[in-house]
């Protein structure tokens, strides 16, 4: 077993019982510290049919599916796309992210469309829940004990202060915590073993920098040059987006996996 994106991962997505407008790797994975026996996070948009959404009879606003393939866990979650749109549209960080990884495995002109409405999407509020995700890591490590709610904990604090920084999408923690001189050992235990322990005498200095991290992102969004809301503008272009889309149809040009996504290592 790998920490690399299975090659069969578009073809999971896939598996879901309506087409797909997009489909991206989330999780461990997109964080930059999956272990060797980390479940594979998809994360994906469906479309539901225009009788589905108009109907007596409608369609799955959530799909999803779990399961094993290869010895690997699968958690595959897509939703509808105007269930998407409006979370997209909700200051959510969680389909911000799905969004924009980097790590695609199916693709349309759908989803380039929505990438490129994203920026004008990006409020300072969505900090909100970057603080509310981080606590409740924070929580769950001081229950456990364990390294993965650390890790994610940092994470989520370094991605939101990033992105009110510069209005941009940073998930990767190897790329994020170089000012954490032990970042890089925790990123290699974890990689050992998904649910294993912090390692010993790291505790300390994960309580200060929590501490700091969670008051430095509240700075940044008090002081971002981020709007108050999203650009009505794109908005109104969301819902034209999916109007359009539900009106017409799955787009006919449909990339079903980037090449290098398959044997792409997250380091």
């Amino acid at each position: 077993m790998t920490t690399e994106v299975p090659s069969w991962a578009a073809e999971a997505a896939r598996d879901l019982p309506r087409p797909l407008l997009f489909a991206t790797v989330s999780g461990a994975h997109l964080y930059g510290f999956a272990s060797i026996d980390s479940d594979l996070d998809l994360r994906a948009v469906h479309l539901l049919r225009a009788e589905e959404v108009v109907g007596l009879r409608t369609g799955p606003q959530t799909l999803q599916h779990m399961g094993v393939r290869d010895g690997v866990e699968l958690d595959v979650v897509s939703h509808d796309l105007l269930k998407f749109v409006k979370l997209l549209n909700s200051r959510n960080g969680y389909v911000l992210e799905q969004l924009l990884s980097p790590l695609v495995v199916v693709t349309t002109a759908v989803h380039a469309e929505l990438i490129a409405l994203a920026p004008r999407l990006v409020t300072r509020h969505h900090a909100h829940h970057y603080l509310g995700f981080a606590a409740t890591q924070e929580r769950l490590y001081a229950r456990t004990g364990q390294l993965k709610p650390a890790l994610y904990t940092l994470r989520v604090l370094l991605t939101g202060i990033h992105l009110m920084r510069t209005g941009r999408v940073e998930t990767n923690l190897a790329v994020l915590g170089t000012r954490l001189s032990y970042v890089p050992d925790l990123i290699a235990a974890k990689r050992e073993a998904e649910h294993g322990p912090l390692p010993a005498g790291v505790a300390g200095w994960l309580a200060t920098d929590v501490s700091r991290l969670r008051a430095e992102l509240e700075t940044a969004r008090d002081t971002s040059v981020l709007p108050e809301r999203a650009d009505p503008a794109a908005v109104n272009a969301l819902h034209d987006l999916v109007v359009r889309t539900r009106l017409h149809g799955l787009p006919t040009r449909v990339v079903s996996q980037r090449a290098e996504v398959g044997r792409r290592s997250v380091t």
